[in-house]
């Protein structure tokens, strides 16, 4: 079916909305003010899913997007919108849903905080691999698909890390068994030292071990080979660590393959500088950090505690996170590595916990959502990278005592729907 369709807005997820005799279409690709001929590709009860045909009447929050594969990678969904309209379209659409979803106060609501650079930003990728009759091909996957989209650069990578990309997709194209190569992920820290790891699926590695080895060496990659789970990483060359600052003056907080850090570095000091603001520590408070990670919220927060106790469950960043403590000399901070449930109850025994910051992954926090109100700690710091887990989240709280008194998203990923978000939320 194809029909005309003008588009009236963006929605959560990146598409543009229009609507056809009162029924919602989404649209990937379009923005508001475009007038669109429209195919309908799939119709469901409420709304229906349509691809551009024709753009009848350009948007002026349009322009041209620089990278030739960006309305076919998965990677971006909005390189098409000035970066104007794109910070408009994330407030408009974050405010919209906490208010409508997570309960929360127009009043408590703030701007969205803008990235320094929309583009050159990432410092953290996972490139897809393919072996085709064509060659082997390297870049992301189309969206909803396995099919690897090619690339030759990415405009919102750090310049370090479309350097590597280019040498490895020579190498490997030329190495041995390409066709077992299925993933490769690099990593730049803030020294710019970078990080490559080769996923491997043969029986045998000897042979791209040796022929890698001598290339990541004159250009100084840090190489390892992945065969399976994060557990089977193998150390081929170089250190193991990347290190990125937070804090002022800056801490070095140091992380391994499969450890996790924001891939906006810039717009991660940002954020921990804002939670710092929020928690106004006096120095006497016992802090929780729940989803730790290697320490980026926790030991800038222990420098101005008491006492932070920080708890992950991937055993490797707790263990980046004791030595950044050491090496930061930070002797306040406990690091347990174990699950989030369960542990905010048994550790608030006894001196209980005044503030409790959570990061957690996309799924949310509901999990711990029951301890919190229990153990009841007078503030609370939510680092989303969800609104519609945080927008969950936040109902139990507010209906279990607690008032909401700041919620802002940040964009720490510029050119695509994406946002984080900071929300304070104080009991009483």
């Amino acid at each position: 079916m194809i029909c005309e369709l003008l588009i009236d807005t963006l929605t959560h997820g990146g598409n543009g909305l229009g609507r056809l005799e009162g029924k919602a279409v989404f649209v990937p690709g379009t923005a508001p003010g475009d007038r669109i001929r429209c195919r309908i590709v799939k119709q469901h009860k409420r709304h229906a899913e349509g691809v551009i045909e024709t753009l009848l009447e350009p948007s002026p929050q349009r322009r041209s997007a620089p990278c030739p594969v960006a309305g076919e990678c998965g990677g971006c969904q909005w390189q098409h919108l000035h970066y104007s309209a794109q910070l408009a379209a994330k407030e408009s659409i974050f405010h919209a849903l906490m208010q409508r979803q997570g309960e929360v106060p127009a009043a408590a609501l703030r701007p969205l905080v803008a990235a320094p650079d929309e583009w050159h930003y990432r410092s953290r990728v996972q490139f897809k691999c393919r072996q085709t009759e064509q060659g082997f091909v390297i870049g992301f996957y189309r969206p909803a698909s396995h099919y690897v989209v090619g690339i030759e650069q990415c405009p919102i990578l750090d310049p370090r890390l479309n350097l590597a990309l280019r040498n490895f997709r020579s190498w490997l194209a030329e190495g041995p068994n390409p066709h077992q190569i299925p993933q490769v992920d690099m990593a730049v820290g803030d020294g710019g030292q970078v990080r490559v790891v080769v996923h491997f699926i043969g029986d045998e590695s000897s042979a791209l071990v040796d022929y890698l080895r001598p290339r990541a060496e004159e250009t100084d990659y840090a190489l390892f080979l992945q065969t399976g789970s994060k557990s089977s990483s193998q150390q081929i060359l170089g250190p193991a660590d990347l290190t990125i600052q937070v804090d002022q003056p800056p801490l070095s907080l140091s992380y391994g393959p499969g450890g996790f850090a924001q891939v906006n570095l810039d717009q991660n000091r940002a954020l921990v500088a804002a939670a710092l603001l929020a928690a106004d520590l006096q120095g006497t408070e016992r802090v929780l950090d729940l989803y730790c990670g290697m320490g980026n919220f926790s030991l800038p927060l222990a420098r101005r505690a008491r006492e932070v106790v920080g708890v992950e469950d991937y055993a490797p960043s707790i263990s980046s996170a004791i030595q950044n403590a050491a090496e930061n000399g930070v002797g306040n901070a406990i690091f347990l590595a174990q699950p989030a449930e369960g542990a905010l109850l048994a550790l608030n025994a006894g001196v209980p916990f005044d503030l409790v910051l959570l990061d957690p992954p996309r799924s949310g926090a509901y999990a711990v959502m029951g301890e919190l109100l229990r153990a009841a700690p007078k503030r609370v710091i939510y680092i989303s990278c969800d609104p519609a887990t945080l927008a969950r989240d936040l109902v139990p709280l507010q209906q279990g005592g607690y008032r909401i008194i700041s919620c802002q998203p940040f964009d720490l990923f510029p050119q695509s729907y994406h946002v984080e978000s900071l929300t304070v939320l104080e009991r009483g």
